[in-house]
């Protein structure tokens, strides 16, 4: 079993850039595909990127596609969402997720593992 913590965030001004940082630990972190997901106020949650358990391949949602990158470090059992060119409509708390099997899927409830969550808002 795997345990996340995510890290960063916070308040970014439209057309600005953060990074978020998500800790894992109590398990063989490269044995687990990770990705991100969101949830905007008053919207159901959705998926924004995962990455295969070697870092060889990501995969994104189209609304993030060439803004935000997605990044996996084993050795720190770390994996990073770089995001850029936000905008106000990427406001939400951002979690990631773990799943210990290969495949990379878009779908939250195939990821068994998720942290707390950390909060990003997109000022216009």
């Amino acid at each position: 079993q795997v345990q996340l913590v995510e890290s960063g965030g916070g308040l970014v001004q439209a057309g600005g850039s953060t990074r978020l940082s998500c800790a894992a630990s109590g398990s063989t972190f490269s044995g687990y595909v990770m990705a991100w997901f969101r949830q905007a106020p008053g919207k159901e949650r959705e998926f924004v990127a995962a990455i295969r358990r070697s870092g060889d391949i990501a995969s994104y949602a189209d609304s993030v596609s060439g803004r935000f990158t997605i990044s996996r470090d084993n050795a720190k059992n770390t994996v990073y969402l770089q995001m850029s060119s936000l905008k106000p409509e990427d406001t939400g708390v951002y979690s990631c997720a773990a799943r210990p099997l290969p495949s990379i899927v878009t779908i939250q409830h195939q990821y068994p593992y998720w942290g707390q969550g950390a909060q990003v808002t997109v000022s216009s």
